[in-house]
Formats: C-alpha cells, structure tokens, sequence
C-alpha cells in the first residue's frame, strides 16, 4: 500500500470518535474498542512506514493517551465534549507531525 500521501487525522478522528459513537450506541464497550484499534493500527501503519519509529511512538502514545484521558476528561466536561477535544487534540498532532509534511 502507498503511504505517502495518505492522511493520518481523520483515521485517527475516526477511531476515537467512531469507537465511542459504537460503544455508546450499543453499550458494548469491547465493539467501540475495536474501532478505536482498528483505526490506531491502521494510523500507526502509516506513520511506522513513512515516518519512522520516533514520530510513531510519539503520535500512537498521544492517541492512547487521549483515550485515557478522555475518560477523566468525561467527569468535569462531560463524555461527548471530552472525546471531541481529545480528538481534536490527536488529529491537529497528526496533522503536524505527519500529514502536514506530504
């Protein structure tokens, strides 16, 4: 698969926004989790092969970050707001770290 030019930001907005909407409408935690890795993995491949180790443990630390964070975030903002400023958090990273450079 050709990497270069494939954006990372709205994979990664995808898992994490795609990942809570499905646990959430199901109230199956484990389906939103394999959206939320689907699209990390599908992310990560991406930046493992056309940005090497460093900028992928960077960009995969700050998505799982975020989605432990969101969790915290949810008790003083609430669920939804907290998953999209995470989001927004790891797609501007994604862009800026990655995207931005194709």
């Amino acid at each position: 698969m050709e990497t270069s030019r494939v954006p990372t930001a709205p994979i990664v907005a995808a898992g994490l926004i795609g990942g809570f909407a499905v646990a959430d409408a199901t109230g199956v935690r484990a389906l939103g989790g394999i959206v939320l890795a689907a699209a990390g993995v599908a992310a990560g491949t991406v930046w493992a092969r056309r940005d090497g180790a460093p900028t992928t443990t960077a960009l995969a630390a700050v998505y799982l970050g975020g989605f432990v964070g969101s969790h915290f975030l949810a008790h003083e903002i609430g669920a939804w707001p907290s998953v999209l400023c995470v989001t927004a958090v790891n797609a501007g990273a994604s862009y800026v770290l990655s995207d931005r450079r194709r």
